[in-house]
């Protein structure tokens, strides 16, 4: 028999898990998440909108106005050979290039790279994850591989490969990305072999479901929310080991405005000419905390041992 207090109980905790946030709500509510991903919107507008931005062509130079400081009038030489008045907003460097238009323009180069590491790293760790934790008899074999893979230290492994290869940006990204794979490629493993023994899988097994279709349809979708948190983090490690390349010049070519190739060209006179390394130092690292900013609140608010605490 149910009493008015009891009903009134019962009233009250059915009140209390309708009321519960979705996943989607915590995300939004996230301080974490909210500075990162405004921080990264801004760059993702510098990045598109660079041709507008940008004062001048990033390549454009001028003999006569090199190694000028931040604010200074010079001249700058157009593909027509014309000769303008240019203000230098964050000074030019030695070959009288204008920092700022570089700087903005490398920010394009930053992201794709970063977007496009953690895509690569993440589709073939996801495959090598999912057979691995799957298929036992490919277990012990595969992960010796990766186990192998990281014992080299990732930059070396990058330097490598870059060195071997001609210098492009499609180089520079598998570069990155392979040392990353095996890092992916771990972390799924555990998410498969705890997801296969849930019993809607046994289920799938026991009524001869392919192996591909179980994959796919119940063991990937359960590894969507880690794997969001571990794409950020890569994409941040991408944006800096690709400056990393750069800044010791097995990176992406001199000519492509990237922030590493900015402050290798302004390493040699630091000490006269800071702001060569100042501006793209710090975009560098306002985009790399901003990702990682955003990977630790997303972390928060996916990972359900971490939501409790949230």
């Amino acid at each position: 028999m149910t009493t008015p207090a009891n009903f009134e109980a019962l009233s009250v905790e059915s009140a209390t898990v309708v009321t519960q946030p979705s996943t989607w709500q915590r995300v939004r509510r996230n301080g974490s998440v909210r500075l990162g991903g405004i921080a990264l919107l801004i760059l993702l507008l510098v990045a598109i909108f660079a041709p507008w931005l940008g004062t001048v062509d990033p390549s454009l130079f001028d003999p006569a106005s090199r190694d000028l400081t931040p604010g200074k009038t010079g001249e700058i030489t157009t593909l027509e050979g014309e000769t303008l008045q240019h203000r230098f907003i964050m000074g030019s460097d030695s070959f009288g290039r204008d920092i700022y238009s570089r700087v903005i323009y490398g920010t394009r180069v930053s992201l794709i790279v970063g977007v496009a590491t953690a895509v690569v790293a993440l589709a073939f760790g996801i495959l090598f994850g999912l057979m691995a934790g799957f298929l036992r008899w490919l277990d012990g074999p595969l992960m010796r591989v990766m186990d192998g893979l990281m014992a080299i230290p990732a930059i070396l492994i990058a330097i490598a490969l870059v060195a071997m290869w001609k210098g492009s940006l499609l180089t520079v990204v598998i570069a990155i990305a392979i040392p990353e794979i095996p890092r992916v490629t771990r972390l799924v493993r555990s998410l498969v072999l705890s997801i296969r023994e849930e019993p809607y899988v046994e289920a799938a097994i026991s009524l001869g479901t392919p192996t591909p279709l179980i994959m796919w349809r119940h063991i990937l979708p359960n590894t969507v929310a880690p794997l969001i948190v571990q794409a950020t983090f890569i994409c941040a490690s991408g944006i800096l080991v690709e400056a990393i390349l750069s800044f010791l010049g097995v990176g992406l070519p001199p000519d492509i405005p990237t922030w590493g190739n900015v402050m290798a060209e302004g390493r040699a006179q630091f000490n006269q000419y800071p702001h060569n390394i100042f501006f793209p130092g710090i975009f560098l690292a306002v985009t790399v905390l901003a990702v990682n900013i955003l990977g630790d609140g997303l972390r928060d608010t996916l990972d359900p041992k971490m939501a409790k605490r949230v």
